[in-house]
């Protein structure tokens, strides 16, 4: 069973691209923004950023329904802005989350196993796509304060990090590897911190004992190149 989040600044495709996995995988999909409520909406369409306190209870419906799709065994994949780590950690862990502003330790029930997927790319091409999208209630004035906003994931998180300069199905086929790499390894290791890192040929867990060599190349930054 896999929980995959699409993440990223409005624009960046998540949307497009999570639905597109969701299909080309027959797993559920579901687009974060269906689940704002009408306050929300109109505070976007209006150019005024939403604050921690607008997006909590939203991020806490969005982690009951992840958290509804593991306990039945059902693979899906959300697309969500996820734009700050404590609003990563509110998916996978919950209100915990927010009590504590900690991530979940090791062997605690609560935490989701979730892969977040960064689309990431330079702001003019960004906003380029935010100037040509119709019916959404993103302005592309608000896009600046998304960047401003943005904490890229790092290390625990279990991550990647995609470029949006790519072909659609350049994206959904690198995610899919990443999927298909992550599930077979953890067929046959255990690893409590749910993190895991490339050496550019396979995927390492990262526990107390084993961490990464200087050498070795974290999830997260394996697909930084531009394709020709």
């Amino acid at each position: 069973m896999v929980l995959v989040v699409v993440m990223g600044v409005s624009g960046s495709g998540k949307t497009t691209v999570g639905s597109r996995l969701a299909a080309k995988l027959g797993w559920k999909f579901y687009d974060a923004d269906d689940y704002h409520s009408p306050e929300n909406k109109k505070k976007m369409a209006e150019g005024i950023p939403l604050t921690d306190e607008d997006r909590i209870p939203w991020l806490c419906a969005l982690h009951d329904i992840l958290r509804r799709e593991d306990s039945s065994g059902q693979d899906a994949v959300l697309a969500c802005s996820a734009l700050k780590k404590m609003y990563r950690r509110i998916l996978v862990s919950g209100a915990s989350a927010i009590e504590s502003n900690q991530p979940e330790q090791p062997g605690e029930n609560t935490a989701l196993k979730i892969l977040f997927v960064h689309l990431h790319g330079p702001i003019d091409i960004i906003a380029g796509r935010l100037e040509k999208r119709r019916g959404h209630f993103m302005p592309p004035e608000l896009l600046q304060s998304q960047f401003d906003t943005l904490e890229p994931p790092s290390a625990p998180e279990n991550f990647i990090t995609v470029s949006v300069e790519k072909s659609l199905p350049k994206i959904v086929l690198e995610i899919e590897s990443a999927i298909l790499q992550g599930e077979t390894f953890l067929e046959h290791h255990k690893t409590t911190s749910g993190y895991l890192y490339s050496d550019g040929n396979q995927l390492h867990p990262v526990t107390d004992t084993i961490r990464p060599s200087n050498k070795a190349k974290k999830l997260g930054n394996v697909s930084s190149t531009k394709p020709s």
